[in-house]
């Protein structure tokens, strides 16, 4: 018995340590936690269905039970006979974890109070990474389908290596006959706003500089792919009063010459715009704002050779003289520039009041000018807002009458969540199903898409810790520095495309008189219930997308 337990022992010594190395199949509805002996699901899919152009999501789990070791992978073609999906479509990497917190709401808070967890969100694009002894990552894949691809089953692998061993696994995508369109005709309507000025600290260049936009233009062309339809702009300077880590700086440079008038230059927002609208998004320019949050307005004295601010209020002679020469010669600028049409004066979080008194300047200086807004609902200047995006906790003001009235003006209603909804929201420790959740709700409410505050507004290093002084922790970024992916962001577009899909199925049932499939998807469309988002958010996300590629 000795002698057998000793040569267990050495036999259990002598083995490589790749041995201990763990490659599964997992779910994407889970963020791996990074301790090994974590009680985790351990639901396993490595299928999927697709329409062509659409891209779809796994996640395996890989787990290390030995000593630290550099753990690599690679990503095959996937083959249908003849017929192949290339590696160059598969993206992904390990999936690494980020300081988060817990629910708060909104307002300042003690970040350390609130807790130091971490959570599984930031998916890198190295293929190697240092996997601790007896720790865990996810390795999320996302494999673009080619829109003109032969349907079928399509078969890759992933191949996770470590110690000079290799363990593979397959898995497999159906790709239907039906076609996705490409992400810049996707009706449903995605404004994230975007924060230059953050991109311009964290990689440290100079703001506008070409090296700025040069990298700038991974994270706006990522931003386009998801079917973003909103380039954000400036009018004023610090529009949220510097809510950011990153505060907004004007676009648009006000000079009170020497003799009392004024000067506009449009150049930044110009180069701006045009970047914008090259990375292909080009639907729709809101410029913030009229009614910034501090009521002070910056502009350069020539005569004094320094900054000033004017102070006044809409409804007041003073904020009436100051915007309305802007807004004529701003108005005056689109109008040579093509960008008239698509430009919106845009507030958000405002009181009616004010909104009122800003609507009158617009109407008197700068006659069929658009506003949007994101707020809560005023009936009484419903009518003025082209694009209204409601908070997710008034949204409910929206009735199904409004909604069409609306939609057959040409007018666009949305909705938004922020920092005062627990779910379904975009936080770091989100359930990654709410993310895909919210296109989900969108279409169930009628609206034409959401609208999320923050793009890229990082933290001081939002790589290492989500937490944010004022806001739940990844209320503030959907994506990380040199434009690595997140599940949070991930799971956002697998909703979007279950939108489009949705919406694709739909006209072609009502265009061919199908009553019977039409109250089929409508029936799919009654299972989204938002009540029941606090525990049934991966049931509901996934029966959608299964119910879906059944028609």
């Amino acid at each position: 018995m000795r002698k057998s337990s000793i040569t267990i022992l050495l036999a259990l010594c002598a083995m490589p340590l790749f041995a201990q190395i763990s490659v599964k199949w997992g779910t994407i509805d889970t963020r791996y936690p990074v301790e090994k002996d974590a009680n985790i699901k351990t639901v396993s899919v490595n299928s999927a269905t697709a329409w062509r152009g659409e891209r779809v999501n796994f996640q395996l789990l890989v787990t290390n039970g030995a000593s630290d070791m550099q753990v690599h992978y690679t990503f095959s073609d996937l083959k249908c006979g003849k017929s192949i999906i290339p590696a160059a479509n598969v993206v992904g990497g390990f999936v690494q974890p980020v300081i988060t917190d817990k629910f708060t709401g909104c307002g300042l808070h003690d970040v350390e109070a609130n807790g130091c967890n971490l959570s599984a969100d930031r998916i890198t694009n190295d293929a190697t990474t240092l996997l601790d002894a007896n720790t865990s990552r996810g390795l999320w894949l996302t494999v673009q389908v080619p829109a003109d691809i032969k349907p079928g089953s399509y078969t890759g692998s992933v191949t996770v290596t470590a110690a000079g061993k290799s363990i593979k696994r397959n898995y497999t995508i159906k790709v239907l006959s039906r076609t996705l369109p490409e992400p810049s005709q996707w009706r449903f309507h995605l404004d994230f706003w975007q924060n230059p000025y953050a991109v311009a600290r964290v990689h440290n260049v100079e703001l506008w500089s070409p090296k700025h936009f040069e990298l700038l233009r991974p994270y706006m062309q990522k931003l386009a792919s998801a079917g973003q339809k909103v380039i954000t702009a400036t009018l004023t300077h610090k529009p949220w009063n510097g809510q950011t880590y990153d505060a907004f700086g004007s676009m648009v440079t006000w000079v009170r010459k020497a003799d009392g008038t004024w000067w506009y230059d449009f150049t930044i927002f110009d180069k701006w715009v045009e970047f914008m609208m090259d990375c292909g998004i080009d639907k729709e320019i809101t410029c913030f704002s009229m009614i910034p949050w501090r009521l002070a307005f910056r502009y350069y004295d020539q005569a004094t050779d320094s900054h000033k601010e004017m102070n006044c209020a809409p409804g007041e002679d003073a904020y009436a003289e100051f915007w309305g020469g802007m807004l004529k010669e701003f108005a005056a600028h689109l109008k040579e520039k093509g960008w008239f049409e698509k430009t919106y004066i845009s507030m958000d979080e405002r009181s009616l009041e004010q909104m009122q008194a800003a609507i009158k300047v617009i109407k008197d200086y700068a006659p069929g000018m658009k506003i949007s807004m994101a707020g809560l609902y005023h009936p009484e200047i419903e009518a003025d807002i082209t694009d209204y995006c409601l908070d997710i906790e008034t949204y409910k003001s929206y009735t199904p009458e409004l909604i069409a009235r609306r939609r057959s003006e040409g007018k666009i209603s949305t909705y938004y969540t922020c920092c005062s909804a627990e779910y379904p929201n975009l936080f770091t420790f989100t359930d990654p199903a709410d993310a895909e959740f919210i296109a989900l709700e969108a279409l169930a409410r009628d609206l034409d898409g959401y609208l999320r505050w923050a793009y890229n507004s990082w933290t001081v290093e939002p790589e290492k810790d989500s937490r944010f002084t004022a806001w739940p922790a990844g209320d503030t970024y959907v994506i990380y520095p040199y434009s690595v992916s997140s599940i949070r962001w991930e799971r956002l577009v697998q909703g979007i495309q279950q939108f489009e899909k949705y919406k694709i199925l739909m006209d072609e049932a009502n265009s061919r008189g199908d009553k019977s499939k039409v109250k089929r998807l409508e029936n799919i469309l009654k299972r989204v219930d938002i009540t029941r988002i606090a525990n049934e958010s991966e049931k509901m996300t996934k029966d959608f997308r299964d119910a879906l590629n059944r028609l």
